[in-house]
């Protein structure tokens, strides 16, 4: 269950609690733990895949939007 709204460290970026949580999953799945992967190649394989989109919207609703 995602964490990212307990009591957490405040590391002034973006979206930091939704990041710990993130880096949390991949640093726990199988995929590290028992194949001894990198959390970036778990990631790409598609680990951790809701909290990977949800950190994505999370960024990318900081992005301002653009005038045409």
């Amino acid at each position: 269950m995602p964490r990212y709204y307990e009591e957490k460290e405040e590391d002034g970026r973006a979206c930091s609690g939704v990041r710990e949580d993130l880096r949390q999953c991949l640093l726990e799945s199988a995929c590290v733990l028992r194949e001894n992967k990198s959390p970036k190649q778990c990631l790409r394989e598609g680990h951790c895949k809701s909290l990977q989109m949800t950190f994505f919207a999370c960024k990318r609703s900081m992005v301002s939007a653009r005038v045409r």
